[in-house]
């Protein structure tokens, strides 16, 4: 019998499901209805953020789902992030309230800083003169009012590196929950997987199917010929592959999809396992990051000179 790996417990206690819907790129008016069609699917897990400009409909749904007895709210996971204009102190309480009001929700249950970046308040898009210095224990400072106030029941970081994630664990009150990180086969993030583990930080993975949807990306992680392969030898897609191999590895995987019968598939991961035989050989995947966070980096404004420093190297 296959390791079903519903969940992986937070060092909050909480339990976040394994696998959650990713909402990024999700056009309005398809947001909504891949939320519903996840949640009445059994999902539980969905991943929102305010940048993502689709949280008002993703609350309409939520609201209705409540409404009509599908669900209750607490069965479902919901995690949201502040904005790169919101880490002034003074204005992470307010972002967080404007991500409540549009989920039409009391708390989320994990709120996360979105980058290591940051912009001047009020700022849209991603114009370089806007970029200023972080300070993230100031900015950690308020988050950690929000989960003393309950608004918030974990508190995570998403885009840090094992550097960032060391400093901000050396000066925490209470340390994140979560890094919410790129990851699938062709970037596995072992050294800040390791050291993840080491600390009691829960590793999640976004684009954990490469982000086959991107337009602005070129990713053929999902054409690799192991994943292929193990895909043929198990009679899975290669997508469920990849995000089984990650629950394997041991973090949440959140897909993103809008079509009902890939938001089905992406979930039908518990039944079975990679055998040991297939899963080391993912370990000879070449690596490469499909998000360089090249555009955060600048060499007059802001604190990143270059994509090395973003990432302290881990690129």
């Amino acid at each position: 019998m296959a390791h079903e790996i519903l969940y992986f417990e937070l060092n909050t206690g909480a339990k976040i499901p394994s696998v959650g819907l990713g909402t990024w790129q999700s056009e309005p008016g398809l947001v909504g209805q891949a939320v519903e069609a996840a949640i009445k699917n059994g999902y539980r897990h969905i991943d929102c953020a305010r940048v993502y400009a689709n949280e008002k409909e993703v609350g309409s749904v939520l609201k209705k789902l409540f409404d009509d007895g599908v669900v209750n709210r607490d069965d479902l996971f919901i995690t949201s992030k502040l904005w790169c204009a919101d880490h002034a102190p003074e204005d992470v309480l307010t972002a967080l309230n404007k991500t409540l009001e549009e989920l039409q929700l009391g708390y989320v249950d994990l709120f996360l800083i979105h980058l290591p970046a940051r912009m001047k308040k009020g700022s849209v898009g991603f114009k370089p003169e806007n970029f200023i210095a972080t300070d993230i224990p100031s900015t950690w400072k308020a988050m950690e009012a929000l989960y003393d106030s309950g608004k918030a029941r974990a508190i995570g970081v998403s885009n840090f590196s094992t550097k960032k994630l060391g400093n901000l664990l050396d000066i925490a009150r209470i340390p994140p929950a979560v890094n919410q990180v790129e990851c699938h086969p062709s970037w596995q993030q072992t050294k800040l997987r390791e050291f993840c583990k080491s600390k009691g930080v829960h590793l999640s993975g976004y684009s954990p199917l490469g982000s086959p949807g991107s337009t602005w990306l070129k990713s053929d992680v999902l054409k690799h010929p192991v994943l292929v392969a193990t895909a043929e030898k198990l009679g899975k897609t290669t997508a469920q592959v990849a995000l089984r191999w990650g629950l394997q590895m041991g973090h949440s995987v959140l897909p993103k999809s809008t079509t009902e019968s890939r938001i089905k598939e992406n979930l039908d991961l518990f039944s079975w396992s990679i055998p040991d035989d297939l899963f080391v050989k993912f370990s000879e995947i070449e690596q490469a990051r499909l998000f360089n966070g090249s555009a955060f980096v600048h060499e007059t404004f802001g604190q990143y000179k270059t994509i090395e420093e973003f990432w302290d190297g881990e690129i």
